[in-house]
């Protein structure tokens, strides 16, 4: 919040994997900073596509303006078991292959919301890998050798969920669905758009300045409320700064708040 507040932001939305801890407790914090705080989460869901049968990990944005309902709350909890207990197959994954990877080590950097992140800086500490990168392309990421998946839902219900608490989901960094022949990330955004989908985040720290323009037309075209943000992670993502993404490629007008209220 007081870096926020030296930037000069007037808004703020922490987007947390399956949390609303942090949001809990900067909540006080902003209003003495004088910034707007937006209640946010971001889920990780399963799409199912023709080339992709077990399903692609599509990350699920859901802004809560009036703050989640007891229920969604509830199905959130269920979420949060399923990461711990993928955590702990891939710390015994990790051992097999020869890595002093423990899951008490991983919680202690990563406490009650321990991930992936978490695993990969252990690495980079212990001198299995360079970098964060290398650890997810070696290790971590859904093609990479110690990949472990966990039980997600399908984006069908997280986007019914989200609507269901009272939020509003929003697709993440649609760049990152990896279809690079427009009509068909335009066909699959289109269908998403019948599972509920309200809106489509056109800023990203990801997407270079055609891809914004692009998204902000898809948006447009399927009546998708636009949403942005630099999707900063602090040390864990080098190069991307809070507020203005990477080499200042994001910036969010507070118009895009008002239209999303």
């Amino acid at each position: 919040m007081a870096a926020a507040k030296a930037l000069g932001l007037d808004a703020i939305a922490i987007t947390d994997h399956d949390t609303f801890s942090g949001y809990d407790q900067a909540l006080s914090l902003a209003r003495e900073a004088g910034i707007e705080l937006v209640c946010g989460i971001e889920l990780s869901t399963k799409l199912i596509l023709p080339d992709r049968p077990r399903g692609k990990s599509v990350h699920l944005l859901g802004y809560f303006m009036k703050g989640p309902s007891p229920e969604f709350l509830a199905w959130l909890g269920g979420l949060q078991q399923s990461r711990r207990e993928r955590n702990e197959a891939l710390a015994l994954k990790l051992q097999s292959m020869g890595l002093a990877i423990t899951i008490e080590e991983v919680n202690a950097l990563g406490r009650s919301m321990a991930g992936r992140p978490h695993f990969a800086k252990l690495m980079v500490q212990k001198g299995y890998v360079s970098t964060l990168q290398e650890a997810f392309d070696k290790f971590l990421d859904e093609s990479a050798q110690a990949y472990v998946e966990r039980q997600e839902p399908t984006l069908g219900e997280g986007i019914r969920r989200i609507l269901d608490g009272g939020g509003l989901p929003s697709l993440a960094h649609p760049v990152r669905l990896g279809k690079r022949v427009p009509a068909q990330e335009e066909d699959v955004i289109r269908q998403m758009c019948k599972m509920g989908l309200r809106a489509l985040e056109a800023w990203h720290s990801d997407h270079p300045s055609r891809e914004q323009e692009r998204y902000e037309w898809l948006a447009r075209r399927y009546d998708l409320v636009a949403t942005g943000g630099s999707d900063f992670h602090g040390d864990a993502k080098p190069g991307v700064e809070l507020g203005t993404g990477r080499n200042g490629n994001v910036n969010v007008s507070k118009k895009v708040l008002d239209r999303l209220r």
